[in-house]
């Protein structure tokens, strides 16, 4: 995928998507030069404010987070957003049954690995200490992330009618932000189970 594509995907339903369905790369590629590059940004932006800027955005650990503690909840995170995109695309691709389309598993995983894309650079927002300024930029994303998946619908799944790529796009956007809690969640367990070890 050509990064200046990317800003056109957000508002168009064939700019940069027809591109993508041209070039149609397999799952193990866009899974190791687009999707893990870009969850190692999230982890990595993690392991920063902690050490950096501890209690800033996430809450303050009393003690601090030890370097190993902080690289072990990381890694953990990291493959949990790998994992994610992997159930996403299954979702993704069930969902197609609401619109009576047959999505192939590699189309289900481009939309996947696609969308979260503003989510992913969101995270580049810890380099700023402020959990409000962090809260601005997620918002800003999610909104980013739900124009990719109403845009990407319609090219990738072959959808025509309005109300069919409506439709669509709701229930991805919905299942998004169950996967998105969800990764939250991991996030504070992981974190909570870093304290009662101590």
């Amino acid at each position: 995928m050509n990064t200046h594509d990317l800003p056109k995907m957000f508002y168009s339903y064939k700019e940069g998507w027809q591109d993508l369905i041209q070039i149609h790369p397999t799952v193990s590629r866009l899974c190791l030069t687009y999707v893990v590059p870009m969850s190692l940004i999230p982890p990595a932006m993690f392991l920063y404010a902690m050490m950096v800027a501890p209690g800033s955005v996430f809450p303050a650990l009393v003690p601090q987070m030890t370097a190993f503690e902080a690289v072990a909840v990381a890694a953990v995170f990291f493959l949990a957003e790998l994992a994610m995109v992997f159930l996403m695309a299954s979702v993704i691709q069930q969902m197609g049954d609401v619109v009576e389309v047959k999505p192939t598993y590699e189309d289900a995983f481009l939309l996947a690995a696609i969308a979260p894309t503003p989510l992913w650079l969101s995270a580049l927002a810890l380099f700023i200490p402020s959990i409000w300024v962090n809260g601005v930029v997620v918002a800003a994303a999610w909104v980013g992330s739900a124009a990719l998946i109403f845009h990407g619908s319609a090219p990738l799944f072959r959808l025509e009618d309005r109300s069919q790529i409506r439709l669509m796009g709701s229930f991805v956007l919905m299942a998004g932000v169950i996967a998105w809690a969800a990764l939250m969640v991991v996030l504070a367990l992981l974190l909570s189970i870093i304290i009662g070890l101590r």
